[in-house]
């Protein structure tokens, strides 16, 4: 009887986890961690026009420093010119579906020039993502600074 309460009790410990592995769930994770990834290359390479394809027009967006931006106010200083990234990657990051949104959380570091003195930050991001029109778009993307 102890060993039937045992494993009765494994397996309902496990049934959160199997019911995060919906496949469905799976393939809008790896999507939206594609589009995370994107995000990094287009921004490094100051791409407006890819950023304005994976954000939503409502965007909410805080930066590191705790400023807020509108999506016409992230795509205007990712093309300034007092900006030059060098290098925006991701360490890590993780992501948890729930039904038609996705929120990613993760490690970054960015790497640059701004306004003629380099930087180099550290953060963690949550950035969550909708199913909208056929397509996964960024809605909202908070940063908080790290120890370096």
């Amino acid at each position: 009887m102890k060993s039937c309460s045992v494993g009765l009790a494994l397996f309902c410990l496990g049934l959160p986890l199997m019911a995060g592995q919906n496949p469905a769930d799976s393939s809008a994770i790896s999507t939206v961690l594609a589009l995370e990834h994107a995000w990094n290359q287009a921004e490094q390479r100051k791409d407006t026009r890819a950023l304005d394809a994976i954000f939503d027009n409502a965007l909410v967006y805080v930066d590191y420093d705790g400023s807020f931006r509108t999506k016409a106010e992230f795509l205007a200083s990712v093309k300034s010119a007092t900006v030059q990234p060098e290098q925006e990657v991701t360490e890590s990051m993780t992501g948890h579906a729930f039904g038609s949104t996705v929120v990613v959380t993760g490690l970054y570091i960015a790497k640059g020039m701004e306004k003629g003195k380099s930087y180099a930050r550290r953060g963690r991001f949550v950035d969550t993502w909708t199913f909208k029109d056929g397509k996964w778009l960024c809605v909202a993307s908070q940063a908080t600074p790290t120890q370096h």
